[in-house]
């Protein structure tokens, strides 16, 4: 049996890992401690499995209706990104030409404009469309992550080959057809991850709902997270179990999904 070498950078990597790890290390070993416990063991193991956090957390109706509403909004907007994005992408690989150039170079140049700086359009132009604290709304807002998306596919359509839509056409299939017969299922690398992308960003976005999002009940997990703090104190170990009951669901999707982020990236750079 081959013996795996182990290398000086393993030594290196090690204790880097366990730095990033102690915060996780930290929220978690909380969540089973009382507040007075924490105050004066903060850092260290619980004396004993204290689960009245947990149990308060999961009695809340409306921590389940911030769970569906997030759900919804992430399901609905990473299949209308994958859509749009997607399907974008096509005609500026297949069918190059002046106008979609200049498509292509709008998006980057809107990579290169922050967030921020055009906020309070955003939010006016989301009011005109009486889209504030709609759930459709945000869903519509969040499809502006199909550029990257785009980026993505571009990349990755450029290394399929042309002849396949040729013969396709040729035997009679519409553009449609060719698109969602042969080229999307060969998308599927990429597909998977833009995926985890854009759920993760969706998931744990906190700036967007805070800002359309007004009423209690069409709010977000994290919006929930974050009513946790009190005006003048916090629980942190209720703060802390509601961040973990929070990202529980998209650290088992990233753990099942992890696998095709590094084959999606180079799978245009080895195909072909």
């Amino acid at each position: 049996m081959k013996k795996k070498r182990i290398y000086g950078s393993d030594f290196v990597l090690v204790p880097i890992c366990l730095v990033f790890l102690y915060p996780f290390f930290y929220m978690v070993t909380n969540t089973f401690k009382s507040m007075t416990e924490m105050s004066f063991n903060p850092t260290g193991f619980p004396s004993s499995l204290y689960l009245d956090n947990y149990a308060e957390i999961l009695s809340n109706p409306q921590i389940y209706r911030a769970f569906l509403n997030t759900f919804i909004i992430t399901v609905c907007s990473v299949l209308a990104i994958m859509i749009i994005g997607e399907m974008a992408a096509y005609p500026i690989v297949f069918f190059e030409n002046k106008l979609n150039n200049a498509f292509m170079i709008y998006l980057m140049v809107g990579f290169l404009v922050p967030f921020q700086a055009i906020l309070l359009s955003l939010f006016e132009v989301m009011q005109t469309l009486h889209l504030i604290d709609s759930i459709p709304g945000m869903i519509l807002f969040y499809c502006n992550g199909s550029a990257l998306t785009v980026f993505l596919a571009v990349g990755y359509m450029r290394t399929i080959p042309r002849e396949l839509q040729e013969s396709a056409i040729v035997d009679g299939c519409s553009i449609p057809m060719v698109f969602f017969k042969i080229i999307f299922p060969l998308m599927k690398p990429i597909t998977s991850t833009s995926i985890i992308f854009n759920t993760m960003w969706i998931w744990n976005d906190f700036i967007s709902p805070n800002i359309f999002l007004n009423t209690r009940s069409k709010g977000t997990i994290v919006l929930e997270i974050f009513r946790a703090k009190g005006q003048f104190s916090v629980d942190w170990p209720r703060f802390m179990t509601m961040s973990v009951v929070s990202i529980l669901p998209v650290v088992i999707f990233y753990l099942f999904m992890q696998k095709h982020i590094i084959k999606g990236l180079t799978a245009g750079a080895v195909k072909g």
